[in-house]
């Protein structure tokens, strides 16, 4: 009976880590083909022409739409993930995510509809945020709130894992299609088959997340008593100083990856001439060291404190971004690789323990609204401003400023770690 009940329990565990993975890697890939392709596409394709860097901040300005609206996701996402409970919200989250990445594929360009192509555009891009908004908290409870004691970490670092699994399917999509198409076939139609083929990735993710139950956790606060009126309102009551340090906690990985990622991409490609194959390949070398990062960081995490396996890579990436901006002004492959690779192995460091950390800072009623609202408006202080900011200075003092922007952000990141641990989470 013993042995059937243990076998049931890793069967339930093995479903519940595979929904919280699949479901943020399907959030991230149509949430990364939009930034790879407002590097590559969009400008061209969506933006009236003027000058080349005009086009490239306005599509980055669409990129950042989405981080403005995922706090509101997350309020609204986190008021019925604590209300109602995790799986229908998780199941909604990603349909909405789902279905504005494929409309997105069917959008007509600035040269069919004008002005509507970019309105149109930016709409889509909002329910793409609105979505990812309420899909990592729920994900990350799925995970820490089914994990047996000791476990926390390690299995709150399976959303993290959906993150670089999402950029590889993401950015090898794109690479195959311009290893496969012509750049006249690429940008007539090919850019919009990633987009297209998220629905696919959508279906999977709903099949597994459908055969889900509530978290037992969830079931225990429900029955104790009734969950809070308004959850956002109750944590800005009681909780205020615990979301703005969690806040604070999560710039440093935004920022990192929007700067190694996105930034790199549409500067490697644009201002060094790298080839756009050359470069996908070079960034898909270094996202692997970003999942292994990820792990170590997961398990390390259970065996001191995620606290502290956070405070250790904010440090790293202090140091990180002061070498970062003069590896990529050399303009030679070999040591944009080395920095990109660098920069993602310290983002596993500064992300992966989150999925445990931020749900710690409180309690169960809470607990959706709560992390979801602290990482996705450290999204907007990391990531939103990260590619336009990073441009901007590129233009005023050339490269060599731009990874202190990532050092800046993890300073940030120390402050409301510290914070934290001053209060006892």
């Amino acid at each position: 009976m013993g042995n059937d009940s243990g076998m049931g329990a890793m069967w339930r565990h093995r479903r519940v880590l595979g929904a919280s993975l699949i479901g943020t890697a399907v959030e991230f890939y149509d949430f990364y083909i939009y930034a790879t392709a407002a590097s590559l596409i969009f400008p061209a394709l969506f933006f009236p022409a003027s000058s080349p860097t005009a086009q490239l901040m306005a599509s980055y300005g669409s990129l950042s739409l989405a981080f403005f609206a995922r706090p509101l996701g997350a309020a609204v996402f986190g008021h019925y993930g604590d209300r109602v409970g995790r799986k229908v919200t998780l199941v909604i989250s990603l349909m909405l995510m789902g279905g504005s990445t494929l409309a997105i594929g069917f959008l007509p360009t600035y040269q069919t509809i004008g002005w509507w192509a970019p309105l149109i555009l930016c709409i889509l891009r909002f329910g793409q945020g609105l979505g990812l908004g309420g899909e990592w908290g729920g994900a990350a409870l799925l995970a820490v709130e089914n994990a047996p004691p000791g476990w926390r970490a390690r299995f709150g670092m399976f959303p993290q894992l959906g993150a670089p699994v999402g950029f590889l399917a993401a950015n090898g999509m794109f690479l195959a299609l311009g290893l496969w198409l012509s750049d006249e076939a690429f940008f007539a139609w090919g850019w919009r088959l990633p987009f297209l083929g998220s629905a696919v990735l959508v279906f999977l993710g709903l099949w597994v997340r459908l055969k889900l139950t509530e978290t037992p956790e969830f079931a225990a606060a429900q029955a104790e008593a009734p969950p809070p009126a308004v959850p956002l309102a109750t944590l800005f009551q009681s909780h205020l100083g615990a979301a703005i340090a969690g806040t604070f906690a999560v710039v440093a990985c935004f920022a990192i990856y929007y700067i190694a990622t996105a930034f790199a991409l549409g500067y490697g490609t644009t201002i060094l001439k790298i080839d756009r194959e050359i470069f996908l390949a070079a960034q898909l070398g270094a996202i692997l060291f970003m999942a292994l990062s990820i792990i170590l960081a997961g398990w390390w995490a259970d065996r001191s404190s995620p606290t502290r396996v956070l405070v250790i890579g904010c440090v790293g990436t202090v140091l990180m971004g002061i070498a970062f901006g003069p590896a990529m002004g050399t303009g030679a492959l070999l040591p944009i690789f080395l920095i990109l690779s660098l920069a993602l192995f310290m983002m596993g460091f500064v992300y992966g323990p989150l999925g445990a950390y931020l749900p710690a800072l409180f309690p169960v009623q809470l607990r959706y609204t709560g992390a979801s609202f602290s990482f996705n408006l450290g999204g907007i202080i990391g990531g939103a401003l990260a590619p336009i900011v990073a441009t901007w200075l590129i233009a005023a003092q050339g490269i060599e400023l731009v990874g202190l922007y990532m050092s800046a952000a993890a300073a940030i990141s120390l402050a409301g770690l510290w914070w934290t641990s001053r209060h006892g989470h």
